[in-house]
């Protein structure tokens, strides 16, 4: 069989998998899909606190040294062929660190026009002759190898490692979540591209996903080399996990990579244009916006200019890097997660509400039948949240909910048990290896306990990895 014959089997087999648990969390400030032109913000910053288990960067630049985009910032001691690169080109103006000098932000003060540095170009037919080391050197250098990450335990993939697969999820589920065909508009040579490298790196399966629910974008309708699926359902239809689980689940001992597709066309980029391309489209969102939309800027960029203008009169908000299930708290002065294509805006809720938990509204919303009826005569209704948890943290409450918002074959009430019990044999029993924070994100939302579900999964992951 020859390449292209494969490929276009590939292309063609392809599944349907309907999702029935889950919950689908509408709000208020979805984007309007265009791209507002900003005023791009002077400063950018490399967050080693994106990176999980990330635990021994070592700075390779000084306050005061000049950087292009591509120049290498930091690395991790324990994984040192992978560089973690600047987006821009301008002037280090703080290595900022935090307690016990744990290194929280490199920033960058950056110059009016990018300057690259110059990695190898490829052509299309080029790409199909480079070898694997070849395409590992550049990418490890380059600053886009980040932008994979291993299965199990959610980390940046190593370079060492054959995958048994690669995963990609075409779309996104989360609140308020950002069109992936618009991120990707006109990107088409890119993400080929990407695929075509990312296939040196197994002897298996590419998985594409796609969001059964919506037309097949442009940019994903000609992919070549992979196997398409297609998934409906609520959210977390559109987590890789969720996707990894129904398609080919991972066993003990195994290792898959996952992409985003974002990713994809930015690895596909690095060899067309021999640069690293930390663009992107990020989605404006969220009721306290006034117009939400989408703008152009670039990874690690400072969300002030993003906002300026934009917010409501209300005084109080909460900016959040990404979405509000997994995103990170930031401020109005903060930066775009290296991973993140979404900031989200709503209203602070650091008001107490007498009897805030229990009084009927259709305002509210709620899994729980018991809290929250009303909200079920309009599910679909678009709503006004805050970040109130209408309760305090208290003891672990089995109600059998958490089975029904995760669409695996696990049972998470019984895993966050034995995490906390540290029972190892129980945890990878019950599914650990399957996991990250994102596929139980909905399980804290509706915790009537009000636990912190992600950072508990997240112990137990490290727990795993080091025993």
């Amino acid at each position: 069989m020859t390449n292209f014959e494969e490929d276009v089997q590939l292309k063609h087999m392809s599944h349907t998998i309907k999702l029935k648990k889950g919950f689908d969390i509408h709000l208020a400030g979805k984007a309007e899909k265009k791209v507002v032109e900003i005023q791009q913000p002077e400063t950018f910053a490399l967050k080693p606190t994106d990176f999980k288990a990330l635990s021994r960067p070592r700075v390779l630049v000084k306050e005061g040294d000049k950087v292009k985009a591509g120049t290498p910032l930091m690395l991790d001691k324990l994984m040192e062929e992978v560089l973690y690169t600047s987006p821009v080109s301008g002037e280090v103006a703080e290595i900022k660190r935090g307690e016990k000098r744990k290194l929280l932000e490199i920033k960058i003060h950056a110059d009016t026009s990018t300057d690259y540095v110059a990695f190898q170009k490829y052509s299309i037919s080029d790409i199909a002759n480079l070898s694997r080391e070849a395409a590992q050197k550049q990418m490890t250098e380059s600053g886009v190898w980040p932008m994979i990450i291993q299965r199990p335990f959610g980390i940046v993939a190593n370079p060492a490692d054959s995958p048994r697969a690669i995963f990609i999820s075409a779309f996104d589920s989360h609140p308020l979540a950002p069109d992936v065909a618009l991120l990707l508009e006109g990107q088409e040579a890119a993400f080929q591209a990407g695929l075509n490298i990312l296939k040196k790196f197994t002897s298996g399966h590419i998985y594409l996903s796609l969001d059964g629910r919506s037309e097949v974008p442009q940019v994903f309708a000609h992919a070549q080399g992979v196997q398409i699926n297609t998934f409906n359902g609520p959210h977390p239809a559109g987590n890789v996990g969720t996707q990894i689980h129904h398609i080919s689940p991972i066993n003990k001992g195994e290792i898959v990579w996952t992409v985003d597709a974002v990713g994809v066309a930015q690895i596909g980029k690095l060899f067309l244009e021999g640069k690293y391309d930390a663009s992107r489209v990020v989605a404006i969102t969220g009721s306290e916006v006034k117009q939400p939309h989408y703008v152009k800027t670039i990874a690690g960029a400072m969300v002030n200019k993003m906002l300026e203008g934009q917010l409501t009169e209300k005084a109080n908000v909460r900016v959040i890097s990404g979405n509000v299930l997994t995103g990170e708290k930031i401020g109005g002065e903060g930066f775009l997660g290296f991973y993140h294509h979404q900031v989200t805006v709503i209203p602070e809720g650091d008001k107490e509400e007498f009897m805030g938990w229990i009084l009927p509204s259709t305002k509210k919303l709620s899994f729980h039948k018991a809290f929250g009826l009303l909200s079920f005569l309009s599910p679909t209704r678009e709503r006004v949240l805050d970040t109130n948890t209408h309760g305090e943290e208290r003891g672990f409450v089995v109600t059998g909910s958490f089975e029904k918002v995760v669409p695996m074959d696990i049972l998470p009430t019984y895993l966050f048990k034995s995490i906390i019990a540290n029972d190892f044999d129980s945890m990878e029993n019950l599914g650990i290896y399957e996991l990250i924070e994102e596929d139980v994100a909905l399980c804290e939302f509706i915790d009537v306990s009000k636990n912190h579900l992600q950072e508990l999964l997240r112990e137990g992951i490290d727990l795993i990895r080091h025993s």
